[in-house]
């Protein structure tokens, strides 16, 4: 665990109804274009902030790997997933770098305000690319250096939308493009090329 990780013992915090203000799930996902059918890898998945809007945007065809490196973090959204919150998620304990899921079976691998957390980001986009179907796309979403926020990482801590538009592209990845999204933060996405 590096120094930048999300304290389990703060999960409360990323189900706070304020944060459906200043990071709305709906506006995320209709960014990221989520179609029926797809499977997708939820990296950083958490309490399910995101892992339920898009288990219900893939649809029961569809299917979601959450992954967390954290246990709490996953027995937290196995609570909501025993309460019929979703049928078609898997959770995964697991480092971003080693999945442990097979080739090439994700359409999209999206990892929410995790980015600023990893020491070895080039490792956690090569295990991107591997888990990646040969028209798969990633969607990175983090925190904006460049506004003050009451929570999230430190700024210092933080990493630009450019800068990691730059490192798709030098993993690999075309049509890398960023915008804004909610108050905080930024999402960054790229196809393999």
């Amino acid at each position: 665990m590096t120094d930048k990780r999300f304290n389990a013992s703060q999960a409360h915090k990323l189900d706070a109804p304020e944060r459906l203000l200043w990071l709305p799930p709906a506006q995320v996902i209709g960014a990221l274009a989520v179609r029926p059918g797809d499977t997708i890898a939820d990296v950083g998945a958490g309490t399910g902030y995101f892992t339920l809007p898009l288990a219900a945007a893939a649809g029961p065809q569809g299917k979601v790997y959450a992954v967390d490196a954290q246990a709490e973090m996953l027995a937290h959204l196995e609570q909501k997933l025993g309460a019929g919150a979703a049928s078609n998620v898997e959770l995964i304990h697991a480092e971003a770098d080693t999945m442990g899921l097979p080739d090439a079976c994700s359409s999209l691998v999206f990892l929410a305000n995790v980015w600023h957390e990893f020491a070895d980001r080039a490792a956690v986009l090569r295990e991107a690319r591997r888990v990646l179907r040969p028209d798969g796309r990633i969607a990175i979403l983090d925190w904006r250096p460049d506004v003050e926020s009451t929570g999230g990482p430190p700024i210092d801590h933080r990493i630009s939308a450019s800068d990691t538009a730059s490192e798709l592209q030098s993993a690999g990845f075309g049509r890398v493009a960023h915008t804004n999204i909610g108050k905080y933060s930024w999402l960054v996405q790229g196809e393999l090329a």
